[in-house]
């Protein structure tokens, strides 16, 4: 970085010094100029992401809201956008379990991202994310309002250590409805475990064993457990009683507007973009990286005002 500066610093020189206009040398310059404010803010956003988790693999569910067809549509949208995204940042997504809706979308999914600050990266994008258009689904071509949760957790290691009282878990088991090859819809090897305390359910259905798909839904039990005692300030899970359902919604983030004009804004940040289908397509990294500033400032907030 410090070598880019020099090297631009020389090119201004030479320009300042030539007598007649060097049109090449101009785009030359404003071309390094954009690629070290695109270093430079990468180097930021990384500065950023140095919490205890920021490491780990990212576990994302998001769950349709209310709106019937058209929010099972905005959460299967949703989790495309994710997909495309994740694409690009070269991270590894693998699908856990999900549940689709009869006409279109998907009541839920759950996946799983791997990668350099897979966690740190998302953990901004928990909340709920809100939906205005045309709806496809009506025959009137009214407009809907559809809402979609997104819940991000940091997945544990899997030496993790964490004490769990086994009468707490219920497990059920069940066909596959997902797609996983015959194997999988012909044997009950989906599995779902209810964490009867607190109410927390994890399901997976992606590997072909019973045995393999419960042990990748324990691991995700601990890690909500976790994350969910971190955010609650509890040292024990007995602690945790009766509470999940004060977090099953969080507050609004984002509102994605197709219509009667185009626009995706964050409530918490007040970054926007008019592009609503680039943002939709991937482009969403903008948003995530206003996200994690706007976390820096609260986490700075309350330790200046720990009361």
């Amino acid at each position: 970085m410090a070598q880019t500066h020099s090297d631009l610093y020389e090119l201004c020189e030479l320009l300042e010094a030539e007598e007649q206009e060097d049109e090449q040398g101009t785009t030359d310059l404003v071309e390094e100029l954009a690629r070290l404010e695109k270093g430079l803010e990468v180097l930021e956003v990384e500065s950023l992401l140095d919490d205890e988790h920021d490491e780990h693999a990212a576990i994302v569910t998001i769950h349709a809201g209310a709106g019937g067809v058209d929010s099972c549509d905005w959460a299967e949208m949703l989790y495309r956008m994710y997909a495309m995204w994740a694409s690009k940042e070269k991270l590894k997504l693998q699908v856990t379990d999900e549940r689709r809706a009869e006409e279109a979308g998907v009541h839920y999914v759950a996946f799983r991202l791997e990668g350099r600050h897979a966690y740190g990266y998302l953990k901004a994008e928990r909340g709920v994310h809100r939906l205005v258009r045309l709806s496809p689904f009506d025959a009137n071509h009214r407009r809907h309002t559809s809402f979609a949760s997104v819940d991000v957790i940091p997945e544990l290691p899997s030496d993790f250590d964490i004490e769990l009282n086994e009468e707490d878990i219920r497990m059920d088991v069940y066909r596959s409805s997902s797609a996983g090859g015959q194997h999988v819809n012909k044997t009950s090897s989906a599995v779902r475990l209810t964490h009867v305390p607190t109410g927390i359910v994890v399901s997976c259905q992606n590997e072909r064993s019973q045995y393999f798909n419960r042990a990748v839904a324990m691991l995700q039990l601990k890690s909500k457990l976790v994350a969910l005692m971190e955010q609650e300030h509890k040292e024990r899970i007995e602690d945790l009683r009766g509470i999940q359902a004060d977090i099953a919604w969080g507050s609004q983030i984002r509102n994605y507007i197709l219509h009667p004009y185009q626009l995706v804004k964050d409530t918490r940040t007040g970054y926007e973009n008019s592009n609503v289908q680039r943002v939709l397509d991937g482009d969403v990294a903008p948003f995530i990286n206003a996200g994690l500033r706007w976390l820096r400032e609260q986490r700075s907030q309350s330790e200046a005002d720990p009361n």
